[in-house]
């Protein structure tokens, strides 16, 4: 069993796909099944599943998965430490984070930290708060910025500040401009939000539905849609009302497409959580930027914008 035959392995997990896998590592569909042949005969089981266009792990693959991103991550971090001794705070430097805190505090923080290290180079990438867990735990980031802790093995997390969340109407609504101090005049509204994460204890989708219970609003109807972006467009449409992270209306907002209603009762802050893998290498680059994220802002002083 070598390191190719592995990469292989993890990337059509990841992907659930063989053409796909292709693609990503340079090879031909031909090579990625060969490798994976052979690291099937090798373990005396197969791994995956061929249906159609799709690969699906068995349960073989799903016990083997988690050792081989570990051997990849360790290979990975061999490579970082033996570099980490010359570069210091040169070289390149990997942050997968949600691609709302690009708008956030975060971007001021990010901007100071190339500042300190103009021969740092960023490398930033993009994917919801489980992608960003999985990046991590892979190996393919150092770094993650992602919404709420998330419990994936082998990760640990540190606060990184806050985000608010609004109550977004279209433009017009009824009580648009008025504090709604009883929830309730919210009955018979329509709600749109994100599913519950199936995999995390907390996600945006837990969050709403608890916010709505806690209002007296359990039997609102809600429809569940997993794109922020679609979202946005149906409350703007004036299919309902959603729960959204500050930072992703701020231009609808100033634009007068949606409009945030005042419900004190449905006021709520989601975590923003800095994660690394617990045995994973971090060069010194990636520590002064772990220090930089999680820094307590000093009483009385704004974080940087």
């Amino acid at each position: 069993m070598d390191f190719d035959e592995l990469r292989t392995f993890v990337t059509v997990a990841a992907l659930g796909n063989f053409t796909q896998a292709g693609h990503r590592l340079h090879r031909s569909q031909p090579a990625i099944s060969r490798r994976l042949s052979l690291l099937e005969q090798e373990l005396g089981v197969p791994l995956f599943e061929r249906l159609r266009e799709r690969a699906r792990l068995t349960e073989a693959g799903r016990a083997f998965l988690p050792h081989a991103e570990a051997a990849l991550a360790s290979l990975d971090d061999a490579r970082q430490a033996v570099r980490g001794l010359q570069a210091g705070l040169q070289g390149a430097i990997s942050l997968a984070l949600v691609g709302t805190l690009a708008d956030s505090h975060i971007v001021g923080l990010l901007r100071r930290f190339t500042q300190r290290a103009p021969g740092m180079r960023m490398q930033l990438r993009t994917a919801s708060s489980a992608e960003v867990s999985d990046l991590v735990g892979r190996g393919e980031a150092p770094l993650g910025l992602r919404y709420f802790t998330g419990h994936r093995p082998g990760l640990v997390s540190f606060e990184a500040g806050a985000e608010a969340m609004l109550v977004i109407a279209a433009a017009g609504h009824r009580l648009a401009g008025h504090r709604i101090r009883q929830a309730r005049a919210l009955a018979g509204e329509r709600w749109i939000g994100f599913p519950p994460a199936q995999a995390e204890r907390d996600s945006s989708g837990h969050v709403l539905r608890r916010l709505l219970i806690k209002a007296g609003l359990d039997d609102a109807d809600l429809t569940v849609i997993d794109s922020l972006t679609a979202q946005k467009r149906l409350v703007q449409a004036g299919f309902g009302l959603a729960l959204v992270p500050e930072t992703s209306v701020r231009d609808e907002l100033h634009q007068g497409t949606l409009v945030a209603l005042d419900v004190p009762a449905l006021r709520a802050a989601i975590p923003i959580t800095a994660v690394h893998r617990s045995k994973g290498y971090l060069s010194p680059a990636a520590l002064a930027l772990l220090a930089l994220l999680t820094e307590k802002p000093k009483p009385g002083k704004k974080p940087p914008s």
